[in-house]
């Protein structure tokens, strides 16, 4: 069994991965892509900055309005700022940063049965369904 606290770490590599190709792919067609520099500072702010800022909040006691709303904002807000994006761009942007983490949500509960990453979002794992169809 994996530790809450490396699960959360866990949690933030997938994160970061899965935004660095979001911010990749929506700039994909660019003649001029941004720097690989630039969208690696930019997750790393987004991401690691967002969910270290939810789950300290989270732990200090912060309304949920707070340490949810904070990230989602800079999530949202820097990187259209920060790279430009042109109106497709951003579209393209805002659909999938909205995807982004509840698909990350299902996946790990289905495959792991983690179910923190978005804890209000109730998905069952695999195990549970397979046990249920079977039971």
């Amino acid at each position: 069994m994996i530790p809450e606290a490396a699960r959360f770490w866990v949690f933030v590599a997938v994160s970061l991965v899965v935004f660095i190709g979001l911010l990749r792919f929506v700039t994909r067609q660019r003649v001029v892509r941004p720097r690989l520099k630039v969208v690696l500072v930019l997750a790393a702010v987004v991401v690691v900055g967002g969910m270290v800022f939810a789950k300290f909040g989270n732990n200090a006691g912060l309304p949920w309005w707070i340490y949810y709303t904070v990230p989602a904002l800079a999530t949202l807000l820097l990187p259209p700022a920060v790279l430009g994006l042109s109106g497709r761009e951003l579209a393209w942007y805002l659909a999938l940063a909205l995807l982004s983490s509840p698909a990350i949500h299902v996946a790990f509960s289905l495959l792991l049965d983690w179910h923190e990453y978005m804890p209000f979002i109730s998905v069952p794992s695999l195990r549970d369904l397979l046990a249920g169809a079977n039971g």
